[in-house]
């Protein structure tokens, strides 16, 4: 079978740390070309993983590149140009969430993907954790009856130390744009994607004043069931502090560990699966979704995480935000 070939725009921590070294282990994969402003990190991580077509101009790379897909991985206010550049060049698309600025550059990045006829997904790899999809399964049985909460928080370091990463206009938000719409991504991905009803956040700025380190809030959902969230920089925890526990009218389950309890009568028995153990969940999200992605491209399995999906939690974002500059309920 011919390999599947892709292009990295943007060479910053997270290809570094997870596209790159992940993609070079596939064997149905070839990395043909790698874009990015820095000549130094373009000529080292070339070199690296011996990449020969390496462009300090995206635009060029399009046009000399045969790549089948890109992987877009530059700071969020340039996602929007770039996304809709190489989908206009017939490229498939992961896009690194956030998707982009607003919801109104998310809409137009679909239209191109519609009309160039090009799978176009974004990176909320938290779905593609071992753990989060034994949940997602263990959800959808019925075993635990109608889910009437959703429980997520996520304590973290910054995830990136660029300087872009803490500039509203560059990045979008604070530690809701990192952490915050993965954790809410996640939590209605598990409840079978409900219509949220209304929003009540309040967030906080302790370290600058251009973007939040840390939130707290409440999403409702038909129904009458919530999802509550808690995403910080600050607080003290270990890196990558990850909770989530979902309550069902006949048992709970939770991950980090992946435990669950069902109630049979008076009694909570331990319903907890085997599996979903892997020592690296962080890497191993990242594998499952890159491969998720070039069976999308293949024509294999259908795209998880659309762009469909992502205009829509751009414009929940929008209206937690508003919810946190007013400290007023938003209803949807």
């Amino acid at each position: 079978m011919d390999k599947t070939r892709l292009a990295v725009i943007g060479l910053g921590g997270v290809a570094q740390v997870v596209h790159l070294p992940i993609l070079t282990k596939l064997r149905d994969v070839r990395i043909t070309g790698v874009a990015d402003k820095d000549n130094n990190k373009l000529r080292n991580i070339s070199e690296k993983y011996n990449i020969s077509n390496r462009f300090k101009d995206y635009r060029e790379m399009l046009q000399h590149d045969d790549a089948d897909a890109v992987i877009i991985a530059t700071p969020t206010n340039t996602h929007h140009k770039i996304a809709i550049d190489c989908l206009n060049a017939g490229k498939h698309i992961l896009i690194e969430k956030p998707v982009a600025l607003n919801s109104d550059e998310a809409i137009e990045i679909e239209r191109a993907a519609v009309k160039n006829e090009k799978s176009a997904m974004v990176g909320m790899n938290l779905r593609f954790r071992p753990d989060a999809m034994l949940l997602k399964s263990l959800i959808g049985s019925g075993e635990f009856g109608d889910i009437f909460h959703i429980k997520t928080s996520w304590l973290s370091e910054q995830s990136s130390p660029e300087k872009w990463f803490t500039r509203k206009s560059e990045s979008g938000g604070g530690v809701l744009f990192d952490l915050g719409v993965l954790l809410i991504d996640l939590a209605l991905w598990l409840s079978g994607d409900k219509k949220v009803e209304k929003v009540y956040v309040q967030k906080f700025c302790n370290l600058n004043e251009s973007v939040e380190d840390s939130s707290v809030g409440l999403v409702c959902l038909e129904g009458g069931a919530v999802i509550s969230f808690e995403v910080s920089w600050l607080l003290p925890a270990q890196k990558d502090s990850i909770e989530i526990t979902v309550y069902g009218r006949n048992g709970t389950i939770n991950i980090n560990p992946l435990r669950a309890w069902k109630k049979l009568d008076s009694a909570w028995i331990d319903y907890s699966p085997s599996g979903g153990g892997s020592k690296n969940l962080f890497k191993k999200s990242y594998e499952n979704e890159l491969k998720h992605f070039i069976g999308a491209v293949r024509g294999n399995n259908p795209v998880i995480s659309s762009i469909s999906e992502a205009v829509d939690n751009m414009k929940l974002l929008e209206a937690v935000y508003r919810s946190a500059e007013s400290l007023t309920e938003i209803k949807l």
